[in-house]
């Protein structure tokens, strides 16, 4: 019995259950949230739903005066859809040795191990640090920065290692940060605004804007990451081509494209 195979297999399907429970989650809060400000809306500010023979009215509530002893929080899909592709990426790639080919890729395989990891730390700080600064005030200009270094990053990550491993360390930077906006952004904002509700404070608000703004960078952010994974089974159509840095690039815009028609549905 090939017990990496096992393995590959058992993870690999422990990633996507999650990723789909984690995706699911965020583009059903988001779909939820324009029927409230939609002229879908009714007139008692509830959404009404239904489904599996059931009927649901949901209230959303910014200041509310009292909670109730059980919050359902949403959390956990992101950490082990981030945590089983940590363990795919050793497994499959650095495992595999995926990360060079015959090729002949400029850097050896333990250098690529500290540039896989450094890489979505980097990638984190200076994420965070541009959605922080004054250049977020102008929402356009920061996305375009984004883009202008992603498409930086795809483009030297495909000079130096070998084409399927670029595609998927862009994939994990994506993740990266998808994940790390729920456990060190939306988590702590909501977490902030649950606490002062329950002591008798008014709860900030923009507190939850930029928690909401995180959470839907993630629903941009994730159409382009399975755009990446999926390239895996496409390889002459994606990294194996000469100009695969300017089909990730292009895919990025097409991914954003069908996050935003999503979004407006």
């Amino acid at each position: 019995m090939d017990w990496v195979e096992w393995m590959n297999l058992l993870v690999r399907w422990a990633h996507v259950f999650a990723g789909i429970l984690w995706i699911g989650q965020t583009y059903f809060f988001t779909w939820l949230d324009g029927r409230f400000n939609g002229p879908g809306a009714s007139a008692d500010g509830r959404v009404w739903m239904v489904h599996s023979g059931g009927l649901y009215a949901v209230e959303k509530l910014k200041s509310p005066e009292a909670l109730p002893t059980v919050l359902h929080w949403f959390r956990w899909e992101a950490a082990f859809t981030w945590l089983t592709g940590v363990l795919l990426l050793g497994i499959v790639y650095y495992g595999g040795g995926l990360m060079v080919d015959a090729r002949g890729a400029t850097i050896p395989l333990a250098t690529s191990l500290g540039l896989g990891l450094g890489l979505l730390a980097l990638a984190w700080l200076v994420y965070d640090s541009l959605w922080q600064s004054r250049l977020a005030r102008a929402d356009g200009v920061a996305i375009g920065v984004c883009y202008v270094l992603l498409v930086g990053l795809v483009y030297g990550l495909t000079r130096c290692l070998a084409g399927r491993a670029a595609f998927i360390l862009v994939g994990a930077v994506l993740g990266t940060l998808m994940a790390a906006n729920v456990w060190m952004r939306i988590l702590p904002a909501q977490r902030a605004m649950i606490a002062a509700t329950r002591t008798g404070g008014t709860p900030d608000l923009t507190l939850g804007e930029r928690a909401k703004q995180r959470s839907k960078h993630n629903t941009y952010m994730v159409v382009p990451l399975v755009f990446i994974m999926l390239s895996n089974h496409y390889p002459t159509a994606s990294y194996g081509r000469s100009d695969s840095w300017l089909v990730l690039a292009g895919l990025v815009l097409a991914g954003w494209a069908a996050a935003w028609a999503l979004r407006r549905h």
